[in-house]
């Protein structure tokens, strides 16, 4: 017979494993049927669990959502977004660092068309769970502004550029997965998305020179 410490690491070995199921079952579903197939039972069904497991375990779906966007790979981390060095990163000077973040930003998500697909779907179809993924999303790109940004950024009509700036980035993201050009610059290759980032750096220099 397992003794009672034995037990309690069995319980956590599998309340994890099927937290993890359940989270990799909402990117399935996503990826496949978008927040329309997302639902307690589909994702119990998709992940071979009892659905109670989800309300056990996250309290209900949007608490699972929101596990989704903080422990998948939903969003880019902040190593991520410094591209790869926190460090190396706070050390350059402002105008560089904001050049670096928009191409590490834009490397990241090129690399993650569930996310943009996400986002698009956020614009048609806000609800609850969209809401929770838009949540997480905020949350991680303050965080990493506040780390590296806002103490040097204290215009606010700066602030409200670089917004801008970031807003548009995420419009031609959403777009790139519907067509390959607008306003007659390429969307699909890294020759494009260079020439984009190219134009987001003059756009920076006139903000922050």
């Amino acid at each position: 017979m397992l003794c009672g410490m034995a037990k309690n690491e069995v319980k956590i070995r599998d309340k994890m494993i099927t937290s993890r199921r359940l989270i990799a079952a909402v990117g399935s579903l996503l990826a496949r049927e978008g927040f329309k197939g997302v639902g307690v039972n589909a994702v119990a069904r998709e992940a071979g669990v009892d659905k109670k497991l989800i309300y056990r375990y996250f309290g209900g779906l949007p608490g699972l959502i929101g596990a989704f966007g903080k422990e998948g790979d939903f969003w880019p981390s902040l190593l991520e977004l410094a591209g790869g060095d926190l460090q190396a990163f706070g050390r350059m000077p402002l105008e560089d660092r904001l050049s670096a973040f928009s191409r590490n930003f834009i490397a990241a998500l090129r690399r993650r068309p569930l996310t943009v697909a996400i986002m698009a779907w956020e614009v048609v179809e806000a609800n609850e769970l969209t809401r929770e993924l838009e949540a997480v999303r905020e949350e991680r790109i303050m965080d990493f502004f506040r780390m590296f940004f806002v103490s040097e950024l204290p215009d606010e009509d700066r602030q409200a550029g670089i917004m801008i700036v970031g807003a548009g980035v995420n419009y031609l993201l959403i777009r790139s997965g519907h067509i390959d050009i607008y306003g007659g610059i390429g969307l699909v290759t890294d020759d494009d998305w260079d020439r984009i980032a190219a134009g987001i750096d003059r756009l920076i220099e006139g903000l922050i020179g």
